[in-house]
């Protein structure tokens, strides 16, 4: 079985839940009725209408969807990305190697999963874009993301599930050169908006204060942080 993510922008016309109702009323039906393995989809809309840690550059077409399907063979996908064109302005594939870090009930921060498949998940997810710079090779960058920063950022933050995508390849033309795709899910938007509790600093501004030089000295280790893209979105698992 394989993973694949497709990446959707769109230039916002006004109605913002217009991505959501396109993706969960209309092509969401028409994907589980091929038989994926599994489907989630995860969009920018009215429901997490919060800043997102890194802001979007205001000059760039924003991100607004993300669709993960797990398939027998990557080779059959072609159904399925014809059924998501034309949702957005730009769409991008990828193959991809799943970890999943911390699941629903994994941590402190949330009890075991108990909704059921095409419910809203409870609070936030973000959803980052990695790329590697060119000073590290892949696996010093693979290295530091994934034995330093995962370890660092799971405990200094409340994060409900932690899902890592590392990138295999591409699956579209003109796909941008991501590296790393992760979802990240957060109890509430005060989580994700309040210092003190994005960074577990539990009261005490010295405790806040170091864990934020700990995660921006890990985060720099491996990243140049004009190059992260970051957003704020609902997460439906349609099928698990």
């Amino acid at each position: 079985m394989e993973k694949l993510i497709y990446l959707i922008w769109k230039r916002h016309t006004g109605e913002v839940d217009s991505v959501r109702k396109t993706l969960l009323e209309e092509r969401a039906p028409r994907l589980l009725a091929l038989g994926p393995r599994g489907l989630s989809i995860n969009v920018d809309d009215s429901d997490s209408d919060v800043p997102a840690p890194v802001p979007w550059p205001a000059e760039e077409l924003p991100f607004v969807a993300e669709v993960c399907l797990w398939l027998d063979c990557t080779d059959r996908r072609g159904p399925y990305q014809e059924i998501l064109s034309g949702v957005g302005d730009r769409m991008a594939g990828y193959l991809v190697t799943e970890s999943l870090y911390t699941d629903y009930g994994g941590n402190r921060f949330s009890k075991p999963r108990s909704w059921p498949d095409g419910e809203r998940s409870p609070g936030l997810l973000t959803v980052t874009l990695l790329e590697k710079p060119e000073r590290m090779t892949s696996e010093a960058w693979i290295a530091h993301w994934h034995g330093v920063q995962s370890p660092v950022s799971e405990e200094i933050q409340p994060r409900m599930r932690y899902v890592r995508n590392t990138v295999v390849r591409t699956l579209t033309p003109d796909a941008p050169p991501y590296r790393g795709i992760v979802d990240e899910a957060w109890p509430s938007a005060e989580h994700l908006t309040d210092p003190m509790l994005f960074y577990c600093g539990d009261g005490s501004r010295d405790k806040m204060r170091r864990n934020i030089e700990r995660m921006l000295e890990s985060v720099r280790g491996f990243l140049d942080m004009d190059r992260i893209r970051n957003v704020s979105m609902s997460e439906y698992l349609l099928k698990t």
